[in-house]
């Protein structure tokens, strides 16, 4: 294949879950840039839809997909309404960090609902459908907490833990069917879940200092990974996990 043509996306579609906001718009915006048709899923509708004007504002097509990933139904619902998903990105997430000590059931079972679950039986969906195609693109969205213990957050990092290694069982049982499965693990970014952070000066202090590129992600530091691993140029990577963090896990 011509090298100008490795990294074209014309024509492909793409469900990005959690597109409403944060990096999930980021990662829709970009994927519709590269000339992708971008299903923006989500549990908001009015996020969603300020996601689509965003997209279309640069001319790009999109639409609006109200979608709870923990809802096994709807997610198949959604599935069967397109004729055709070449691509997933499965970044709807949760967190609300919290001692170890004082997560409750509840706690713990909401975080693993959106984070492993979700992740697990709406990728089974569209593999389904990708499986049915011939082919299909599949990205996880992992974390910092996929490698790093961090305070506060111990079902969060279990919960992006477990997604490094669903990845690569899922690149081995899906790879004869020419699905590749990959995952992104994004350093510290400014969204809404994350300000928390931000706003407490030791901790944003702490986040700044261990960083080797000297600042925090702006979610247009996610375009390339994302588009590398929706397109042909990684039709021979699978099972693996890149890290897009400034250099943290290097140090």
């Amino acid at each position: 294949m011509a090298a100008q043509h490795l990294f074209d996306l014309e024509g492909k579609t793409a469900l990005v879950t959690g597109a409403g906001r944060g990096l999930g718009r980021g990662y829709a915006r970009a994927l519709a840039q590269a000339g992708c048709f971008c299903i923006c899923a989500g549990r908001r509708q009015a996020d969603l839809a300020d996601t689509v004007a965003a997209i279309s504002a640069q001319g790009g097509k999109a639409e609006a997909a109200v979608l709870d990933v923990t809802d096994r139904a709807g997610c198949r619902t959604l599935a069967d309404r397109y004729p055709q998903i070449d691509i997933l990105v499965n970044n709807a997430g949760f967190e609300a960090p919290e001692p170890f000590l004082d997560v409750t059931e509840a706690h713990y079972d909401a975080i693993m609902a959106v984070n492993l679950k979700g992740v697990f039986f709406l990728s089974q969906v569209v593999a389904g459908k990708m499986k049915e195609q011939g082919h299909g693109k599949i990205i996880n969205i992992a974390s910092l907490g996929s490698y790093l213990g961090l305070a506060a957050s111990s079902v969060y990092c279990a919960s992006k833990g477990a997604i490094v290694q669903l990845t690569k069982t899922m690149a081995i049982e899906l790879a004869s069917d020419n699905i590749q499965v990959n995952a992104i693990a994004p350093g510290y970014f400014l969204t809404q879940m994350t300000q928390p952070f931000f706003d407490d000066p030791a901790h944003k202090s702490w986040i700044e200092t261990r960083i080797p590129a000297g600042r925090i992600g702006d979610p247009e530091d996610l375009s390339g990974a994302l588009v590398f691993l929706s397109s042909h140029a990684s039709d021979y990577v699978t099972g693996q996990t890149i890290a897009v963090d400034g250099g943290w896990l290097a140090g």
